[in-house]
């Protein structure tokens, strides 16, 4: 027992004060500790060594759209399909995730405006199910190129996933050539589709539309590939190099076009939706 607890616990007048959130957070890269109020005024970045913290699909919409932005339903899928279970029954873990978050599924879709400039912008939500891709996944990407297409805008998909979600078996791996059919009809009707990957993204989505993209932008740091570093490494058989499938690496190697700083991100999309938007008719 160290000095200081010695002495507070001698003070038998300081009561302990509960709070409804924690107020320190523990970067999980420095693995040092950072002011939680600190924190998300810096756009959970953290201060002392620049990691960019995952996000929720709100406060991604929140920080890149501006104000009076429309979130689109989640569409209704039919769900457990088929009456999967594992260790838990996946309806089970539906509600697990449910409890855990505001939405119904990981794809949310924003429909507003970055300075002025319109846009969709599809947000993945790697806390709910590691972000996986399901039926609800593949149908909301979908619903969100549609309103691109009916506002002749922009489309913009954020990326962040641990891949297919195995519990839908064959029927998330459909959503694949699904949601590349929709950025066909995008290319062909000359609207812009850029990507944004973060951390992480990989598996079938980075096998389909978060590879599509005219334009693809990483987040410093973001770990990008389809299949893990081990199972590479076993296949091979030889030592991957230092940063392997991280946003800078690919950025070196060709398969980024540019690593963006969270902080500059809504910045680079407007100027980006100034080259790419669809010139308007005389």
């Amino acid at each position: 027992m160290n000095w200081f607890t010695r002495v507070r616990n001698s003070i038998t007048s300081l009561s302990k004060r509960s709070t409804d959130k924690d107020l320190w957070v523990k970067c999980p890269n420095c693995q040092q500790m950072v002011f939680a109020q600190e924190y998300e005024e810096n756009a959970y970045v953290c201060p002392r060594c620049g990691n960019h913290g995952r996000i929720g699909a709100d406060e991604r919409l929140r920080q890149l759209l501006d104000k009076g932005y429309e979130v689109l339903p989640i569409p209704d899928v039919k769900e457990d399909p088929l009456k999967f279970r594992d260790t838990a029954k996946y309806t089970d873990r539906l509600k697990k995730a449910r409890a855990n978050s505001p939405h119904k599924d990981a794809f949310l879709v924003g429909s507003g405006a970055i300075e002025g400039k319109p846009v969709v912008v599809g947000v993945q939500d790697f806390g709910f199910m590691g972000g996986s891709m399901g039926m609800a996944v593949g149908t909301a990407f979908c619903q969100g190129a549609e309103r691109a297409l009916t506002r002749h805008c922009p489309y913009i998909v954020v990326t962040a996933a641990g891949g297919a979600r195995m519990q839908e078996g064959i029927l998330s791996l459909m959503q694949m050539p699904k949601a590349t059919v929709m950025t066909r009809r995008l290319k062909e009707a000359k609207l812009p589709y850029i990507v944004v990957l973060t951390d992480p993204t990989t598996g079938g989505v980075t096998a389909s539309y978060a590879m599509l993209g005219d334009i693809h932008i990483a987040e410093p740091g973001a770990l990008i590939g389809f299949a893990g570093q081990r199972v590479i490494q076993d296949t091979i058989r030889e030592q991957l190099p230092d940063g392997f499938q991280r946003a800078e690496y690919l950025h070196q190697h060709g398969m980024v076009d540019m690593v963006v700083h969270r902080h500059d991100l809504k910045d680079t999309l407007a100027t980006l939706l100034d080259y790419l938007a669809p010139a308007k008719a005389a």
